[in-house]
């Protein structure tokens, strides 16, 4: 279904459609229809080309460098905090790397920093599975809010045109949409895009890493001695606990799916994560094992593969390479503590301290 072409994202004319008004034709509900992983060709064709492919190997390869600096920045708080006992390594290192990469890439503003994290943290719900009416207000309030930040952004980077990336959108946007107002939405959407994406999941999939890794030391140390095996133990993180748990899917006309009748425009939810743990998949599925080579859906399929898998790789097997150099040591000081999601898996403290 992920790959199939036939099988549809729910975009905004679909949620024009449903009659759960607060739901789907909410504001925030509303601006995600606009952002690629909800467009549906030809209109997400048009977006994809505009963006290019913002992270080959090139681009990684220039963003490496500052990544590594910022992890072992990171790093340096985190052993001065352990200095006094236990600290959180959500709000110390894996909170952080997400927001401070893709922020240095787009060129905004350090101090903006936790506006945006906030923010994302909010606007998630409205992705939810079943999100309450207090979720929803609030991810509706965290969307006006990003809305007037980047809209003023689009509109500084027009007066001071640079060689950021919403710069370049921008000159891109011009030569394809006559429209000045139509370009600088599409613009917006592609920079909301990218942070509500980068922010999220990737600082699930670091401190999920690094809880998995404490949790279960023989591996950790094994994986110490053998850090060219450090991708593979990514992907078995991803695996095991994937950062999206579900992914939303319109049937094309009445079918059966799995025995079960699903009529034309229908919304089905995919969970990815259950998937994960299918035993006619992965043998012995519910065993973490870093040595396991197996395919997984983390990233999703088709024309919506996930367009910074590579750049979520890099910051994980950054922030790994120098822990488990840094902190031979590290163990769990508490039980961790999980926001109460189901789509967007997120640890909100993952407390830890000095062996």
């Amino acid at each position: 279904m992920l790959r199939s072409r036939a099988w549809r994202v729910p975009d905004s004319a679909w949620r024009a459609r449903q009659v759960d008004a607060a739901r789907w034709k909410a504001p925030a509900s509303r601006q995600m229809g606009g952002t690629l992983p909800m467009l549906n060709p030809p209109d997400h064709t048009r977006m994809r080309r505009s963006v290019g492919n913002v992270f080959d190997r090139h681009s990684l390869a220039q963003m490496k460098g500052s990544i590594e600096r910022t992890v072992n920045r990171l790093l340096d708080r985190l052993d001065d905090e352990l200095a006094f006992g236990t600290a959180d390594f959500c709000a110390l290192v894996s909170d952080e790397l997400p927001v401070i990469t893709i922020g240095e890439w787009l060129q905004l503003p350090r101090s903006d920093y936790p506006l945006l994290r906030s923010l994302t943290h909010d606007q998630v719900f409205t992705q939810e599975l079943f999100p309450t009416r207090s979720q929803l207000a609030l991810s509706d309030r965290a969307t006006g809010q990003l809305r007037e930040y980047f809209t003023a952004l689009i509109r500084d980077r027009r007066r001071n045109p640079g060689t950021d990336p919403v710069s370049s959108w921008l000159a891109v946007w011009d030569d394809l949409e006559p429209d000045r107002a139509a370009a600088d939405e599409a613009v917006f959407h592609l920079a909301l895009f990218m942070v509500l994406a980068a922010l999220e999941t990737t600082a699930h999939v670091l401190s999920g890493a690094v809880r998995l890794l404490l949790e279960h030391p023989r591996q950790r140390d094994w994986l110490r001695t053998r850090p060219e095996h450090i991708p593979g133990a990514i992907d078995e993180v991803l695996r095991y606990d994937a950062p999206i748990h579900m992914i939303s899917r319109v049937a094309p006309e009445d079918t059966v799916l799995a025995g079960v009748t699903v009529r034309e425009n229908e919304m089905v939810q995919l969970m990815v994560g259950a998937a994960h743990h299918d035993p006619r998949q992965y043998a012995d599925p519910e065993l973490f094992d870093i040595r396991r080579r197996s395919p997984h859906l983390s990233f999703g399929g088709g024309i919506h593969f996930c367009l910074g898998n590579a750049l979520a790789r890099m910051e994980a097997e950054c922030l790994l390479t120098a822990l488990l150099q840094r902190f031979p040591g590290l163990r769990l000081a508490g039980a961790p503590l999980w926001a109460s999601r189901v789509a967007f898996r997120r640890l909100i403290t993952l407390p830890v301290a000095r062996a």
